[in-house]
């Protein structure tokens, strides 16, 4: 395989599944989930490149796995899987683990490109790498901050009838902190507000339920 293949993942990211000089034939998989409650579609973007983010590297074709059970968002389990014949025919499998729902795309050998632009590419990679490094943390840190905000709304109001009005206010305020972070550049101020979240959050609720 020249370049690798992968998916895209939340926020843009290239999540490669084959890596590049991989012999063929070769098959991979690896697992994903939901990140929206109720989920019943996912769309599988597939991708080759050596760059970090989707918009660097060259898109090959998409499909859509319908009918998955609506349920909580990180309950459902994906299994994606590439399949890459000798004749450089791959085949990207999308299965819903937990009902059997699945899915499939044949993505014929038009995905080869010329020695000339591979090696385009692979010199793109390499001059950007630590920019790119640091791009793919930033996304991820956010991500992050975004599922502790969504699953601390959630348990908030799953609880509320449990927490006085005093107790969800400072919980609330906490939340709003953490989101208001998720514009910011800096990975560390972030990171800085997950952890507030995380330790004071919990710490306040002891204190005020003692």
């Amino acid at each position: 395989t020249p370049l690798s293949l992968g998916i895209e993942t939340v926020g843009g990211l290239m999540d490669s599944i084959i890596p590049r000089n991989t012999k063929v034939p070769a098959r991979a998989g690896r697992s994903y989930t939901t990140s929206v409650d109720g989920q019943t579609k996912l769309k599988v973007a597939v991708f080759q490149g050596e760059r970090d983010l989707i918009n660097d590297n060259r898109k090959l074709g998409e499909f859509v796995l319908s009918g998955i059970p609506p349920m909580a968002a990180g309950i459902p389990k994906i299994e994606i899987q590439f399949i890459l014949d000798a004749d450089g025919i791959l085949r990207v499998k999308a299965k819903e683990l937990r009902s059997a729902v699945e899915t499939e795309v044949e993505i014929k050998s038009q995905y080869g490109i010329s020695e000339e632009e591979m090696a385009k590419m692979l010199l793109s990679s390499i001059q950007n790498a630590e920019g790119d490094m640091k791009a793919r943390s930033l996304i991820e840190t956010k991500t992050e901050a975004k599922n502790v905000v969504l699953h601390s709304r959630k348990f908030l109001k799953q609880n509320q009838v449990i927490f006085s009005d005093e107790v969800k206010q400072k919980l609330e305020e906490h939340i709003d902190r953490l989101e208001a972070t998720v514009h910011e550049t800096d990975k560390d101020i972030i990171n800085g507000a997950i952890l507030i979240q995380f330790i004071h959050g919990p710490i306040y609720l002891k204190n005020t339920n003692a």
